[in-house]
């Protein structure tokens, strides 16, 4: 009887459909053949925009390679004039040389300036204005000042004083080797400046060239003294470095100067 037979065992439209994958590609949210969505990256790994935080670009490795090198030329610079202190005094008392004794005096006034330079370099904060580079400029204008002013009392004194040296060999072959290495640093330190930007460094490398300066005038001093019987050379040497420490002191104040108020306000 009609009301007896089973209907056509086959599925009906709506179960086929629900039973049967269809030939429609990826939805807009699903990757092809099942991959990850637009917003996601494969695998789960970082998206484009993950990876370029996360990544430093050249610039930023180059960067961060200058810094390394430029803390290391301060902190050689340092070692070297702690060293310089104990050896130039030493060698300074017993030739009783004036300007000796103010080579290796000097060098704490360097040591000061490439201390400030290296709180420069250490402190990553945004400077905004440029005031902690200004602030520093100002600083090392000051250990120029103060440098000239303790050559131009010693040289002075000796000058008044008639002072003669004694005969210093070895003090003539240190300051020879000095200014090899405070000739090498400031080159190579003006070259990283210049790269960096950076207006303290650049200052103190004038600083480092300085004791270069000091250290030839001063071994020609004593080479005079020693040579030629110029006992007034010694002190001359001091007197003349101290005029251009006052140039580059000058010089470090007046690139320091356009933030001095915004300075004081802080």
């Amino acid at each position: 009887m009609p009301g007896d037979e089973p209907v056509s065992g086959g599925p009906t439209r709506d179960e086929r459909a629900g039973d049967e994958p269809t030939n429609r590609g990826p939805t807009s949210g699903e990757g092809a053949g099942g991959g990850p969505t637009s917003g996601e990256g494969a695998g789960d790994g970082p998206t484009r925009g993950e990876r370029a935080g996360d990544e430093p670009t050249n610039g930023e490795l180059a960067r961060g390679g200058l810094h390394r090198r430029a803390m290391r030329l301060e902190w050689g610079t340092n070692a070297w004039n702690g060293l310089e202190v104990f050896v130039a005094v030493g060698l300074g008392v017993a030739a009783r040389s004036l300007a000796l004794v103010a080579f290796g005096l000097d060098s704490l006034v360097e040591v000061f300036a490439t201390l400030v330079v290296i709180r420069h370099l250490g402190d990553t904060r945004e400077d905004r204005g440029d005031v902690r580079t200004h602030r520093a400029l100002r600083r090392i204008a000051a250990a120029f000042w103060l440098l000239a002013a303790y050559l131009l009392v010693s040289g002075g004194r000796g000058l008044a004083a008639h002072d003669v040296a004694r005969h210093s060999p070895a003090g003539i072959a240190y300051l020879a080797v000095t200014a090899v290495v405070m000739f090498g640093l400031a080159r190579q330190k003006k070259k990283v400046a210049a790269a960096m930007g950076s207006e303290p460094l650049a200052r103190e490398a004038a600083m480092t060239f300085l004791d270069g300066c000091l250290s030839v005038g001063i071994m020609a001093a004593l080479a005079a003294n020693m040579g030629l019987g110029w006992w007034w050379a010694d002190a001359a040497a001091a007197v003349a470095v101290a005029g251009l420490a006052i140039r580059e002191g000058t010089e470090s104040w007046r690139q320091g100067a356009p933030h001095a108020e915004g300075d004081a306000a802080r």
